[in-house]
């Protein structure tokens, strides 16, 4: 392959990469991804964070640079990509549904901290969740707490909209579950194309919430 290929392949694969494209439903993780403990893998990212500190000419004798490597590595394992981790999947517990409510549920706007997973920039958004209760409810904290260890990991926003929808029927145990997110990408706004006015909405509807009158009822709450 000459040079002018290997440029010309390098710009297509990088404007796939701006498309926002997502391989699969699942995070590409490797099979060995959780055989370093997180004390090692803080250490160890620390290591190389500071080689890429040092390769842009930054002085890390400086007071104010010499922590950052193990701040970033900590933030990364501890903080930003911690729902990597499947242990940190909060555990969805169902109460009978002693008051019978049968109507849908509306939890609106859950906060969303991500980072897109092609230039590891932030990811800042609101969410909003729904579900039919049956025979059990569960308690709202947990509809929070599943669409935060979703995005605390390197994400493209279909694959976390639908990642939060297929979490929540299974710890529901049911199909009436419906997702809507709308998020501002920093690899959009403060870099490439700098548009700092665009949003990005994506939605998942499944069971009650694929009939128009049920899935307008749903986006007419919070709109």
């Amino acid at each position: 392959m000459t040079k002018n290929e290997n440029h010309h392949t390098s710009e297509q694969h990088e404007e796939l990469l701006d498309q926002h494209l997502g391989t699969s439903l699942h995070t590409p993780l490797r099979s060995d991804a959780f055989e370093l403990s997180n004390e090692e893998k803080i250490s160890q990212i620390a290591d190389k964070f500071k080689d890429i500190m040092v390769l842009l000419g930054l002085d890390l004798n400086d007071d104010s640079l010499s922590g950052t490597p193990l701040r970033v590595a900590k933030m990364y394992v501890n903080e930003a990509f911690s729902g990597l981790n499947p242990l940190n999947k909060p555990e969805i517990r169902l109460f009978d549904n002693k008051y019978e409510y049968k109507e849908m549920l509306i939890e609106k706007n859950i906060k969303v901290h991500s980072h897109c997973e092609h230039h590891f920039v932030p990811i800042i958004g609101k969410c909003h969740v729904a579900y039919f209760p049956g025979d059990t409810v569960v308690g709202l904290s947990k509809l929070n707490r599943i669409v935060r260890h979703y995005a605390k990991r390197p994400q493209v926003q279909e694959r976390l909209t639908r990642q939060i929808a297929e979490a929540l029927m299974e710890g529901l145990q049911t199909q009436h579950v419906a997702v809507y997110l709308e998020a501002d990408h920093m690899c959009v706004k403060t870099r490439g194309v700098e548009d700092d006015q665009s949003s990005t909405v994506t939605m998942a509807f499944h069971g009650n919430f694929s009939n128009d009158g049920v899935k307008r009822s749903f986006l007419e709450s919070f709109r």
